[in-house]
């Protein structure tokens, strides 16, 4: 049996309101906001009984899902916001933007900073990595001149 499509990324913050501000200012919608609570859920993901308002932003194109989640209950027990992009386990979103420099200087004015450099891959891509308020990892990247695609993907 396939996998179908990926639903969504879904990541824990502090602030919820900040990161859907964020999140909004990247280009994403807000597509719902609800909380989430109880055994039934606290069952899926093992933590008991659980309260968890949680909002679900969308690409412009649809196809994209970010679940952006604040637990009121049980309290966060780590926080791996600051760990470097070598560090094990998640490590970022992708998002392809139109304009990187516009971008960077809207998300810039939210509190987003940049990792490294803004880079040139060939004639194909700009890309970067910024830190959220919120130090969520985020790379962006916008396509250059010639349209590359899945059956033409980026050397490696």
């Amino acid at each position: 049996m396939a996998v179908n499509r990926m639903d969504n990324v879904g990541i824990v913050v502090e602030d919820l309101d900040a990161a859907i501000d964020f999140f909004t200012e990247l280009g994403l919608g807000l597509e719902g906001r609800a909380r989430v609570e109880g055994e039934w859920a606290g069952r899926i993901t093992g933590l008991g009984t659980q309260r968890v308002e949680i909002a679900m932003m969308v690409t412009p194109d649809g196809h994209g899902r970010l679940e952006i989640s604040r637990f009121l209950e049980p309290a966060v027990v780590a926080d791996h916001r600051n760990a470097p992009v070598n560090a094990l386990g998640y490590l970022r979103v992708m998002f392809a933007v139109d304009d990187l420099d516009d971008t960077l200087a809207r998300l810039g004015k939210r509190g987003a900073q940049r990792v490294g450099d803004v880079v040139q891959y060939q004639d194909m891509y700009r890309l970067c990595y910024i830190r959220s308020p919120e130090g969520i990892l985020i790379g962006l990247a916008q396509q250059l001149g010639q349209q590359a695609s899945r059956a033409n993907p980026v050397e490696r």
